[in-house]
């Protein structure tokens, strides 16, 4: 069949859009070239601080940062409060008795009113006033140093002999000759919803980003950062993996440990194990610490042992309870609470604590840099105080001249030994 040829006006038309499309294939090109070039635009050029970690210690660092008016980046290989971290997970207790350590009671009072405020303005609650019920021998000097801290600094507790505690505590199997202290304006904390809250609460977005270990540009005197942006301070609050990201510093000073912990459900309708009936509580006895959290938000009862497991890697770890601890933790609720004797374990999680030497923190400057600073080593307490760990961060940049807490400090961090402190 025939085609008739193309009119007049249909080639002009065609020639008139070559000059077009050829000029416009020429730009994109041109812009391919480019882009190729050139390095993309940091997010934000430039930042006063830059913290890596976004578990409690550094969330609660960017908090106060940004109120002192400091501009923050936050950076987080995971994300915040992620399963990985050992700011992860369900649940946390925030208690002030800890023996004659007036430092770290003082850290937890100070930090009480940061959570509580926190949790006020939260779209749900962040901290619960439960109440933390400490028992163990009579005599013991640990529960009588905690004692007598809580009365000379007037807050508020109850304490008794063990006729107090099986009159207060009927679901609770005491031992002759114990005894215990309440502290009423304690409880636990929601961990991971908590520091997701504190990261919105002071506007800062964690950048999903694996930070280095720092490199500084002699040329413009500043930090550089993964995506070409710089700051003026950089702060490590990577818990578990400070020792990875500084083996030569930190390698045997800040050690990671696997941990369980259980969740047992408790029978339909049956209040004993849940707020307002039973508070958080923790068993001292010959040493070693047990401790649980009662049914929060349909979680279950809580409970753990708070002993150093086998050293681990965070990335790499299968966080799949062990067949030996679930029957360690059945064989201690059946003696302690038997109303709980044959419950369903209805969760477990496994984590990790990072332990220092002398279960102190570590917060000092990298050694010989001025602006680098290190983080961490919560060695299973930490997390209650964020906000007063956060709070000495900034207060260190802000004022150079600030003196480090000796037992912060990084010159105080030897071989891990195995203490904890819970």
């Amino acid at each position: 069949m025939a085609v008739d040829p193309p009119s007049r006006r249909a080639l002009l038309t065609g020639l008139a859009a070559l000059p077009v499309a050829a000029s416009a294939a020429a730009a994109e090109r041109k812009e391919r070239r480019s882009k190729k070039r050139k390095a993309p635009r940091p997010k934000v050029q430039h930042v006063d601080v830059a913290i890596i970690g976004a578990g409690v210690f550094g969330a609660w660092t960017a908090w106060h940062l940004v109120r002192a008016g400091k501009s923050v980046r936050l950076f987080d290989a995971y994300g915040a409060g992620n399963a990985r971290s050992s700011s992860g997970g369900e649940s946390r207790v925030i208690r002030m008795g800890y023996g004659a350590d007036s430092l770290y009671s003082q850290m937890a009072r100070e930090s009480l009113p940061y959570w509580k405020a926190l949790s006020d303005t939260a779209s749900a609650p962040i901290f619960h006033n439960t109440g933390v019920l400490w028992f163990a021998p009579q005599g013991e000097a640990y529960t009588a140093q905690s004692l007598a801290w809580l009365q000379a600094n007037r807050v508020d507790h109850e304490h008794g002999d063990v006729r107090w505690l099986q009159t207060k505590y009927r679901q609770i199997q005491f031992y002759q000759g114990e005894t215990g202290i309440l502290e009423t304006e304690a409880g636990a904390l929601i961990a991971a919803r908590g520091v997701q809250e504190v990261t919105a609460d002071a506007g800062v977005e964690v950048e999903r980003v694996v930070m280095p270990a720092p490199l500084f540009s002699k040329r413009v005197k500043r930090h550089a950062l993964p995506d070409g942006g710089t700051a003026d301070h950089l702060v490590y609050c990577a818990g578990p993996w400070l020792a990875e990201i500084f083996p030569q510093q930190l390698t045997g000073r800040i050690v990671a440990t696997r941990q369980e912990v259980y969740h047992f459900g408790a029978p339909q309708g049956d209040t004993r194990f849940a707020p307002p009936e039973l508070p958080v509580w923790a068993d001292f006895n010959n040493g070693r610490i047990v401790y649980g959290i009662p049914d929060l938000e349909g979680a279950g009862f809580k409970i753990a042992f708070d002993t150093h497991g086998p050293v681990i890697d965070p990335d790499t770890m299968e966080r799949e309870p062990t067949p030996a601890g679930i029957a360690a933790a059945r064989a201690y609720v059946a003696r302690r609470f038997p109303g709980l004797a044959g419950a369903p374990l209805i969760g477990a999680r496994v984590c990790q604590y990072e332990n220092s030497a002398n279960g102190d923190y570590l917060l000092d400057r990298f050694p010989g840099q001025e602006r680098v600073w290190l983080v961490g080593a919560g060695s299973g307490h930490g997390f209650k105080n964020g906000p007063a760990v956060g709070k000495r961060v900034a207060a260190h940049i802000l004022d150079k001249d600030l003196a480090i807490e000796p037992r912060f400090s990084f010159a105080s961090k030897g071989t891990v030994a195995g203490r904890t402190v819970f």
